[in-house]
């Protein structure tokens, strides 16, 4: 069919959440007038509002350009796009050049085109462009003209003035846009249920209008109704449905343009368990190199069938368009290659998991392995794809894979010590519990058992619990006969005593676990054990014999003697360092805390632990200040708060307080009161 021309669409009733993109092309339009011809793409996901958006905006300027106003849509997602000499047609008899006038062929028409806009003030809107191909012979404008193309494309090639993304709504405007097609007074009346709607929808605008007709269409139908229509991801994009609108439709329109590479990509991307990912784990599922995966996957992006996510490097699906493309792999592939495809992806992120845990801890591994060069691309590796091998363990668990869970399980205890939430390794080690049960090894539970109670007693502050679960991994010890583990059970037990004030009792089972340790022939776990025996003498106010112990601690370390991986010893020791002047805070020795402090913080450069790192500025802070360099201080604290900040550090509040004392004494009044502001605010939280 023939585009129209001279003839906009209807205007959207309600376009929610665009006004600042309205902004932008007001703004280009303004340069427009004044003689600068300007091209603007409006680019994005199917279903995020770009028709809406330019046809309002056409609209709102159409009275700025005195030659007209033209909408031609291109309909770049059909089987046969219109092609650029029917626009050029339509364009020359709107622009009243007679029928029997249009010349006979398309170079013709194209000089005749241009010749006739050349001195023209035009507003044009190529809406549904397939590629640059089919929009570059349309751009001949006069002197002060606008041309707004919109695409699923990025359309990368064109030389536009402007690039408007259009991205999903935030809550807020989602809620608004639902209520302003449903009834304000009916969405108002279930607010947690039209927030639940919004979510599902995935804050697209397409799938919000829908709904909202839905709702609209069904006035006895509850919102939460809906909302439980949608929760099932295999009814959802069903649900989506209002006449001839249908999400499913807008997505099927851009999945037809791929290749068959990029379709099996994009399918089988639906297996990723974590919300982005990487072209490694690309790679995998679609079976080809990572090149390969990392082309397809920008094609993906151009295609806006997938977007960059925060971290460069890393692609992220919009919700609805990864059910979708979970529903073409389920029609489209058979059920073993799909099951192929998945057990490739979960055997190489556990492996890779594996390989990554191992250059950590007292043995930790110096060569490459699992396509790691060493701990600092191992650490970022965990941490990038934490969500993916986190779910890659849950399916392995539910598949009966319980020696590949009890092997990453049994590998992370060491790298979880200074990295990650405690909610993560409180599930893997739940889960390497019970792979240990599952395998019948009474050992393997008792190690696992205790690296959940040290996960319980230390990250989730989880005392009581701590306790209760001490109690099973010391009779598994026991049964397995496996010293090491009681005396680690032990350990754990004098670390929650310590945490509740149980003091007394804490220090009988720290030199009770140094003794088994003894006896097993483990000196690591002595010096750590040791430890925790250091901070009972700290917590009793016996500071003096708190930091000889520290100081024997670090030495112990410095020699040798303990025989750990370098990467280990830099870390224990910067951690050391930190309980020693921890505790020389306490009598008030502020050159060995500033010592201590600068020592712990050059260990930390090679090896960064955000615990530790965090607890170092904030003491180093302390002792530049009482040592009368505020502004020295006000750099380090002002670290320490952000770390603090980003790791959810118990030590916030402190490093604020203090932070505070800082500004007070720079003479600033504000900022101190910031500070307070925020330990206030941190304070009403925790109630």
């Amino acid at each position: 069919s023939s585009p129209a021309a001279s003839a906009l669409l209807p205007d959207v009733a309600e376009l929610t959440g665009r006004e600042s993109e309205l902004a932008a092309l007001a703004e280009v339009a303004e340069r427009a007038r004044a003689g600068a011809t300007s091209l603007v793409v409006v680019h994005g996901p199917p279903g995020a509002g770009k028709t809406a958006l330019a046809v309002r905006a056409a609209y709102r300027l159409a009275s700025w350009f005195a030659d007209g106003c033209f909408f031609f849509n291109l309909r770049g997602m059909d089987v046969r796009p219109v092609h650029p000499s029917e626009v050029v047609h339509r364009m020359l008899l709107a622009l009243g050049v007679a029928e029997k006038e249009v010349p006979g062929s398309e170079a013709e028409r194209s000089d005749l085109y241009r010749s006739r806009l050349r001195e023209r003030s035009t507003l044009l809107v190529l809406d549904n462009a397939s590629d640059e191909a089919q929009v570059r012979p349309l751009l001949a404008t006069g002197a002060g003209s606008l041309v707004v193309v919109t695409s699923r494309l990025v359309l990368g090639g064109l030389e536009a003035g402007a690039r408007l993304g259009l991205d999903v709504l935030d809550p807020g405007e989602s809620f608004d846009l639902l209520g302003a097609i449903a009834g304000r007074a009916r969405v108002g009346a279930e607010p947690v249920a039209a927030a639940r709607v919004a979510k599902l929808c995935g804050h697209l605008p397409l799938a919000l209008r829908i709904a909202g007709n839905r709702l609209a269409s069904r006035p006895k139908w509850t919102i939460g109704h809906l909302a439980g229509q949608l929760v099932d991801e295999r009814r959802r994009l069903s649900a989506l449905t209002a006449g001839d609108l249908r999400v499913r439709t807008a997505f099927e329109m851009s999945y037809r343009q791929l290749g068959e590479g990029a379709a099996v990509l994009f399918r089988r991307l639906s297996l990723a368990p974590g919300g982005d990912f990487g072209p490694d784990l690309a790679a995998v599922l679609a079976d080809v190199d990572r090149f390969a995966a990392e082309e397809t996957l920008e094609e993906l992006v151009d295609m806006s069938l997938l977007d960059t996510a925060e971290v460069p490097g890393r692609y992220v699906f919009h919700d609805l368009i990864r059910v979708f493309a979970g529903e073409r792999l389920a029609d489209e592939e058979p059920a073993p290659a799909v099951g192929a495809a998945r057990r490739r992806m979960v055997d190489w992120l556990l492996g890779t998991a594996d390989a990554a845990a191992g250059f950590f801890g007292p043995d930790a591994r110096t060569a490459p392995a699992g396509g790691l060069g060493g701990p600092e691309e191992a650490d970022a590796w965990l941490a990038a794809e934490t969500a993916n091998w986190l779910g890659a363990l849950r399916w392995a668990g539910g598949a009966g894979l319980h020696a590949e869970v009890l092997r990453v399980a049994t590998a992370m205890h060491w790298y979880s010590d200074q990295r990650g939430r405690g909610e993560t390794w409180a599930e893997v080690f739940t889960a390497g519990v019970a792979a240990a049960r599952a395998v019948g090894s009474v050992r393997d539970e008792a190690v696992q058992l205790n690296f959940l109670t040290w996960t319980l007693a230390v990250l989730s502050r989880r005392h009581a619990d701590a306790l209760a679960l001490h109690e099973e991994a010391w009779r598994a010890a026991v049964a397995a006969g496996d010293v090491t583990e009681q005396g680690w059970a032990l350990h754990y037990r004098s670390v929650s005593e310590l945490r509740t004030g149980r003091l007394e009792e804490a220090q009988v089972s720290a030199r009770r676990a140094q003794e088994l340790f003894r006896v097993a022939g483990f000196p690591l776990g002595e010096q750590i054990s040791l430890s925790c025996l250091a901070l009972v003498l700290d917590a009793l106010e016996r500071y003096e014999d708190s930091v000889v112990v520290h100081r024997e601690l670090v030495d112990n370390v410095r020699s040798g003697r303990l025989a750990v991986a370098p990467v280990m010893a830099a870390e224990m020791t910067a951690t050391l360092l930190v309980r020693t002047a921890d505790t020389l805070v306490r009598l008030a020795r502020w050159p060995e805390v500033l010592a201590a402090a600068d020592d712990a913080l050059e260990l930390l450069r090679g090896a960064p632990a955000p615990p530790s790192l965090c607890d170092a500025r904030y003491l180093r802070g302390l002792a530049l200040h009482r040592l009368g360099d505020a502004a020295g201080a006000r750099v380090e604290l002002g670290l320490a708060a952000g770390l603090a900040g980003e790791n959810r550090h118990g030590r916030l509040v402190a490093v604020l307080g203090a932070l505070a004392d800082v500004h007070d004494d720079l003479g600033d009044p504000v900022a101190a009161g910031r500070c307070r502001d925020r330990v206030a605010a941190l304070g009403s939280a925790d109630r």
